[in-house]
């Protein structure tokens, strides 16, 4: 079998880690966390749970970006003359790192909800009445970033399939300039 099983294993493994970690975040721990009894225990439980999903969450970017430039170096041939490949690859990229920039952003912001977790919430991501415009914006901005994270997770694994479809027999005879 001539490719890279162990950088594409890696590859759609961590993504998944991504999209997967990041659902089961926004709906299961968010929501189990808006079911505590004490309003101040909302967002510090939740933050706790980001907190030790955080590692976790690097790794796996480290291990995706790790993978896409052995994937890349084992393609550059084909990324060099197959029609639209350097185009998606360079796609990719972007979606991948603005993907990246956005979760780090929200936990930047979690970070924030986590500090101010002495004022309660109704939730995670939602205030209560008279808190505080900074938590009160911090958790509007992650009710917004807890969603856009896995729609940009999906969309890179969504671009590994069209990658893979692209490396089709026929697909590379049709693409060959």
């Amino acid at each position: 079998m001539a490719g890279n099983l162990v950088a594409r294993s890696i590859h759609d493994l961590t993504a998944a880690a991504w999209f997967g970690g990041s659902l089961m975040g926004a709906i299961g721990l968010n929501g189990a966390a808006a079911e505590a009894k004490d309003p101040t225990e909302r967002t510090r439980l939740s933050s706790k749970g980001w907190g030790k999903w955080g590692p976790i969450q690097t790794a796996a970017f480290a291990g995706h970006l790790a993978s896409d430039l052995a994937i890349a170096w084992e393609n550059k041939g084909r990324i060099a003359k197959q029609d639209n490949v350097a185009a998606n690859t360079v796609y990719k990229t972007v979606v991948t790192l603005a993907g990246a920039a956005v979760t780090l952003y929200a936990g930047i912001v979690g970070k924030k909800v986590d500090e101010l977790s002495g004022e309660g919430a109704e939730g995670a991501t939602e205030p209560r009445a008279g808190a505080s415009d900074e938590l009160k914006s911090a958790q509007t901005q992650l009710k917004a970033l807890q969603w856009a994270i896995p729609a940009f997770a999906a969309w890179v694994i969504i671009l590994g399939a069209k990658h893979g479809e692209m490396q089709r027999p026929k697909n590379i005879l049709k693409g060959l300039r």
